[in-house]
C-alpha cells in the first residue's frame, strides 16, 4: 500500500473534546485500501466545533446549519468508487494525488454517539469512513441504490476495523 499524506488539525475544539487523530488516520487509510485506491493521496482533515462547521456549510453549500461532516472532493466520478483506470488522474509533481478535504464536527460526533448509543470512537470511525466514501463519489441523497451501496461499504469497512 502506498503511503498517504493525511494532514489533521483541531480548530476551536477544547482539549478535552478533541478527537483521536490516530483513529481518524487509520480509518482513512483503511477506507482507501478497501476501495482499492492504489496511488499515494493527500487529504486534509479539519476537526472543528458546530459553529465552525456551520459557517463552512453555509459558505460552501448554502445551508445555514451545522452538520456532522463535510467532504470536499478534488475529483469527480461518473460512478461511485475508485477506478484505477482513470486516465485523467492528475498527480502532483511528487507523485501524490490531491484527494480532498474533510471537516468533522467534534460536537456533533459527541452528540450523535450519545444519541445512537455508540462510543465517540465508533462515531468518529463511522463519520470518517463516510466522508472518505463521499470523496470517492458515493452519495446518499436519494433513497435508492446509491444510498444502499454507500451504507453497505460503510458497514463492511467498519466491520473490517472491528466496529
Amino acid at each position: 500500500m502506498q503511503m498517504h499524506r493525511i494532514f489533521t488539525r483541531h480548530r476551536a475544539v477544547a482539549s478535552n473534546e478533541r478527537l483521536q487523530i490516530p483513529l481518524i488516520k487509520h480509518c482513512i487509510r483503511a477506507t482507501l485500501q478497501a476501495e482499492g485506491v492504489d496511488v499515494p493521496c493527500e487529504l486534509s482533515v479539519l476537526i472543528t466545533d458546530d459553529k465552525g462547521i456551520k459557517n463552512l456549510n453555509r459558505d460552501y453549500r448554502g445551508v445555514n446549519s451545522s452538520t456532522d461532516v463535510l467532504s470536499f472532493p478534488m475529483l469527480e466520478y461518473s460512478a461511485p468508487g475508485w477506478d484505477a483506470r482513470m486516465p485523467d488522474v492528475a498527480l502532483s509533481a511528487d507523485g501524490v494525488l490531491p484527494f480532498g478535504d474533510i471537516v468533522l464536527s467534534a460536537e456533533k460526533i459527541k452528540e450523535q454517539a450519545k444519541e445512537n448509543g455508540n462510543t465517540r470512537e465508533r462515531e468518529t470511525a463511522y463519520l470518517t469512513i463516510h466522508s472518505v466514501l463521499h470523496l470517492l463519489g458515493y452519495d446518499h441523497v436519494d433513497e435508492g441504490e446509491g444510498k444502499q451501496q454507500m451504507r453497505e461499504r460503510e458497514k463492511a469497512i467498519l466491520s473490517e476495523l472491528g466496529f
